[in-house]
């Protein structure tokens, strides 16, 4: 199924630093967003220096953790890399830390950035956090696919997308039966899959399978 290509998200005249030295560019994300949106308080944002050129893929996963140095960018061992790097691996990619995930050219953020302070996750903490991946989002010329992991990646761009296209880019259906579909926002292939952080992900063997298959599309997708 090849649902219709819309126009992706603007490039907000992003121009991120050059260094002189090693003649690539350094953008520091949440520097960027910081100066583009502002400081607000309880958002967590990635405090990690790229070079922008090189991102070919974006994964958005659900929601930061209560605990910074156990977000993507924390601490080697943090949790949330102890579902990410197996993930990876079931792939088939050499992968063994968050250096090794950049280095492919994926970069992997939060939709909301603000802690849940419930099980589940309200839309009005989804929308507090919409201006920040928006323009996070837009920091990324050169991304070839979005993979939205678990719903709340799915309703945070949905919410983003209609805000141009009027409508929802990704059908209000199960993820499973999304997964052979191609679906574009613009030149960019957009993939739903499943939440790749919390313990459940790694109980859950079907949706581990899935989200692994998915990762592996994906990296044939940007040619790695």
């Amino acid at each position: 199924m090849l649902f219709k290509k819309v126009h992706p998200f603007k490039q907000k005249n992003t121009k991120p630093p050059l260094d002189d030295f090693k003649g690539v560019l350094k953008m520091n994300v949440r520097a960027e967003l910081e100066k583009a949106v502002g400081v607000a308080e309880n958002i967590q944002l990635n405090d990690i220096e790229l070079d922008p050129l090189k991102i070919k893929t974006i994964m958005i996963n659900e929601v930061v953790p209560a605990d910074p140095t156990q977000d993507f960018y924390g601490q080697r061992d943090a949790d949330y890399l102890t579902t990410t790097i197996p993930l990876f691996q079931k792939s088939g990619l050499p992968v063994k830390d968050i250096q090794d995930i950049l280095h492919m050219g994926v970069y992997i953020t939060n939709a909301v950035k603000t802690p849940k302070s419930d099980y589940t996750i309200k839309k009005n903490s989804i929308q507090n956090s919409l201006p920040y991946l928006e323009k996070e989002l837009s920091l990324f010329p050169n991304v070839k696919v979005i993979m939205l992991m678990g719903d709340v990646a799915k309703k945070a761009f949905n919410m983003l997308a209609k805000k141009t296209t009027k409508k929802n880019v990704i059908p209000a259906v199960a993820t499973y039966k999304l997964r052979n579909s191609e679906i574009y926002y613009g030149h960019i292939r957009v993939m739903p899959s499943y939440i790749m952080t919390g313990k459940n992900i790694l109980i859950e063997k079907s949706k581990f399978a899935m989200a692994s298959e998915d990762i592996a599309t994906m990296a044939r997708i940007i040619n790695f």
